[in-house]
């Protein structure tokens, strides 16, 4: 035991003259020595520190079970390591890394440089992991410290952030190019007539008008198209809500997109009996811009079916086929991309912008239906739409039209 200060020896002289002059007094001595023990006793006390006390520790709020329990109720992956080792994985985790990892050294399990980096350290801090659970992918990794032992890592994906963002990037890149292209053609020709001071013939400038003409009607097809796609793109999360009697659109834009030099090539088989909900100007581009792509690339003189039929109860079927050369197959899953083009010089020469088929696209998903497209090099393209129906239209004996309901489902 620790001194405070020094013993009191003078305190101790006191005690003992006191003792000494008690028994000479005639107490007992008895007496005598237990006052002097007690005495010294006191002095030692008050010079000796007091015992040094131990802070009470508490235990830990958090335990692997009732952090288990917590995890277990996140949608998020989420880990909880103890000492660097993972000895809590919830549902969402297992199914992204696997089961395997509980027990193993975080590390181990991340096998990433960033990971690895920030499981290193001991802060609590973000990183960014890429290719991690699939290629191309991108994940957020945040990790908490809780104390000396515990700390709790989630995961947040990020992947369909970056694509967006890649999506925007090439989107402002592909417009830019296409936008550049009738302008280049359009101010080379203008300054070509500028500079030919009246000597270039009528003939020749009357073609160099043309070309721009061409041009700058591309032009505007594309701007029109641009515009189409992103207003169409903002309502796509609006499901429409109007009846519309397919049958009727179908036939007006099939007709509006061949036009009287090539309305002859286009037979129409249309059921009129159905109803779907939906925003009839937008199913008129779609019809518009399907006949228009198959009237573009069939071939010479070649004939374009458009049919329209009840696929069960439940879905309006329209299809637009053509007699084209057809579309080699690792051409097919891209067809709905912007800008997309499987014969770029083909598609220019005819007046195409690349967005006829993503304007198609996004239309039919704000329809809630299906696009599917099928092609055979050398015997042509079908595009096949499916619609949910609301009904459809009968007759009555009285010759009154009826509307039966129809069972609203969505495409799987």
């Amino acid at each position: 035991m620790e001194r405070q200060r020094a013993f009191s020896w003078f305190g101790a002289a006191c005690a003992i003259a006191t003792a000494v002059a008690l028994i000479g007094s005639g107490w007992p001595w008895t007496v005598a020595a237990a006052i002097l023990l007690i005495w010294l006793g006191s002095l030692w006390l008050s010079t000796a520190k007091p015992p040094r006390s131990t802070p009470r520790r508490e235990p830990s709020p958090f335990s692997q079970d009732n952090v288990e329990a917590v995890l277990a109720l996140s949608a998020s992956p989420q880990l909880l390591t103890e000492n660097g080792k993972v000895v809590v994985v919830n549902e969402a985790a297992r199914q992204i890394i696997g089961a395997h990892i509980a027990g193993q050294d975080a590390r181990v399990a991340f096998r990433h440089p960033e990971a690895i980096e920030l499981l290193n350290s001991e802060d609590s801090g973000v990183c960014t992991i890429r290719n991690f659970a699939r290629p191309q992918d991108c994940w957020q990794m945040r990790r908490q410290i809780i104390d000396e032992r515990l700390a709790l890592i989630e995961l947040a994906n990020r992947t369909a952030e970056v694509v967006v963002e890649r999506a925007h990037t090439d989107f402002v890149a592909n417009a830019s190019h296409e936008l550049r292209t009738p302008l280049a053609a359009i101010i080379g020709y203008v300054e070509t007539l500028r500079e030919g001071d009246g000597a270039i013939a009528p003939a020749t400038a009357d073609r160099f008008l043309s070309h721009i003409h061409r041009e700058a009607r591309r032009l505007q097809d594309l701007v029109s198209d641009l515009m189409s796609l992103s207003r169409v793109e903002a309502e796509k999360h609006d499901a429409p809500s109007s009846r519309v009697a397919l049958a009727g659109t179908v036939r007006r834009a099939a007709m509006d997109a061949a036009g009287p030099d090539r309305a002859a090539r286009v037979d129409l088989s249309l059921d009129s009996g159905l109803l779907v909900a939906g925003d009839e100007p937008q199913l008129e581009q779609l019809v518009r811009n399907l006949v228009d792509n198959s009237l573009k690339y069939a071939a010479e003189g070649g004939r374009v079916r458009v049919g329209l039929t009840a696929d069960g109860m439940r879905y309006a079927r329209l299809t637009v086929a053509d007699e084209g050369a057809g579309i080699p197959k690792e051409h097919l899953p891209h067809l709905t991309r912007r800008f997309y083009r499987t014969d770029p010089g083909r598609s220019r020469t005819s007046g195409g912008t690349g967005l006829g088929l993503a304007i198609v696209k996004h239309i039919v998903e704000r329809h809630r239906g299906r696009l599917d497209i099928s092609s055979e090099v050398g015997l042509g393209t079908t595009v096949t739409v499916r619609l949910p129906l609301v009904g459809h239209i009968g007759n009555t004996d009285a010759g009154a039209e009826t509307i039966v309901p129809s069972n609203l489902a969505e495409p799987g």
